[in-house]
């Protein structure tokens, strides 16, 4: 920091954003308010893919974007929980942008800020799920976000995971498969329900199964009792989170809803909604384009300057 203020900000005319998700890497460069480079690759995220595949991918993105000239890098990225975690992922980054200064934050972060707000909560229900909310006075505050062995109820990995342990439990009562199950089977391949246990466990990764969240919708769609159920119980929880984000924040909103499954699922939204009225909040957005729109914004606001 700057010793001869505290103010001191950084306000780049040329910049890179990345949105860092579980499976893929977006890149844009920014120049005086403009995109003039763009490009996606697969996963930069070290909670999702190994350091090798991660540098590797971050070297092809680098490689496609035109970043001469640029001072500074911004990214979103989920599971950036503590001080460490972003510094491991400016570290993973710096090498391609020498002498830039690298800023690392938690993705819900580029969620409020792509819906053009400063302050309220943003919601993640994509392949993971979290809700991050900051008030005017600059006070942040989480609610989940904590992975999927510990939490992150109301995501695509969810829906899935519960999805697997009912078919189970009718296999188990000696059930034939319904139509959910038999659905599921479909997506992955498969024969029977004693299948999905090996299949679960050995050589299938979190989005993969988070990509068959779609059988779920479809079931619910077409008045299956449990599918329904589940997509309730997933905005149950991603609501649950908001609520508590907003109440420590002691705001009433406003909250916004994206990610894969929150920006494109009118099912899983209109829950969200109603699972929110009945917790008193009622001024809920859906996000309607890509968070990494949400970087400008957060730059425009100043990035504290490097020692």
């Amino acid at each position: 920091m700057n010793n001869n203020t505290q103010d001191s900000r950084l306000h780049p005319a040329r910049f890179v954003g990345l949105d860092i998700g579980g499976s893929k890497t977006r890149g844009i460069v920014w120049t005086d308010g403009a995109v003039t480079s763009d490009a996606s690759v697969g996963s930069t995220n070290v909670q999702n893919v190994s350091v090798e595949t991660a540098r590797e991918n971050m070297a092809e993105l680098f490689a496609r974007l035109d970043v001469a000239g640029a001072t500074a890098v911004l990214a979103g990225a989920g599971g950036v929980d503590t001080d460490d975690d972003a510094a491991a992922l400016a570290g993973l980054i710096s090498p391609f942008m020498p002498g830039a200064q690298v800023q690392v934050v938690h993705d819900t972060r580029l969620l409020l800020a792509a819906a053009g707000a400063t302050a309220g909560v943003a919601v993640i229900a994509g392949t993971g799920s979290a809700a991050w909310g900051m008030n005017a006075s600059g006070e942040q505050a989480r609610a989940g976000g904590w992975g999927y062995l510990l939490g992150d109820e109301g995501s695509g990995y969810w829906l899935a995971r519960e999805t697997v342990r009912y078919s189970l439990r009718r296999m188990d009562s000696g059930e034939r498969a319904d139509a959910l199950t038999a659905a599921l089977l479909d997506y992955c391949g498969l024969d029977s329900p004693q299948e999905l246990i090996a299949h679960f466990h050995m050589g299938t990764t979190r989005r993969y199964w988070a990509a068959s969240s779609p059988v779920v919708f479809a079931a619910a769609q077409n008045g299956h009792s449990h599918a329904l159920a589940l997509v309730e119980q997933a905005a149950s929880d991603l609501a649950e989170m908001a609520a508590k984000v907003a109440g420590q924040l002691n705001i009433d909103g406003p909250i916004v809803l994206g990610s894969g499954m929150g920006s494109n699922v009118p099912a899983l939204q209109e829950a969200f909604r109603t699972q929110l009225a009945r917790r008193g909040i009622t001024d809920v957005q859906i996000l309607e384009q890509d968070p990494i729109f949400g970087i400008p914004l957060i730059v425009a606001q100043g990035l504290p300057q490097q020692d």
